[in-house]
């Protein structure tokens, strides 16, 4: 699986455990008494959050980004929905430059 593939999987996949765990889990620990829930999902963002970090700076070099669109990305890991919109408008389809990273061209 190329990078930029990975990235896009690892920041919806992070972004929705962030969610279930907000939304789902912490509910059910703290209303209906179920522990459980946030154990598991807990867990399981855990180790999404800290893959999407990693991406996240591997992009500066894979992805060519900036350190302040790197820094902004790193930011989105803490925000619920903000990873979705990363993978939206930051994390270029394959074969494609990344947004606000276009090839300069000269004419003669």
């Amino acid at each position: 699986m190329d990078f930029v593939r990975s990235f896009k999987l690892v920041s919806l996949a992070e972004a929705t455990s962030f969610l279930v765990l907000l939304l789902i889990a912490m509910p059910l620990k703290y209303l209906a008494g179920f522990p459980a829930a946030v154990s598991v999902v807990g867990a399981l963002h855990g180790m999404l959050f800290l893959a999407y970090v990693g991406l996240a700076i591997a992009a500066k070099s894979q992805l060519n980004w900036t350190l302040g669109r790197t820094a902004a990305a790193l930011a989105a890991s803490v925000l619920p929905v903000a990873p979705f919109l990363v993978e939206r408008y930051w994390i270029a389809p394959a074969g494609q430059e990344t947004p606000g990273r276009e090839r300069v061209t000269t004419s003669a």
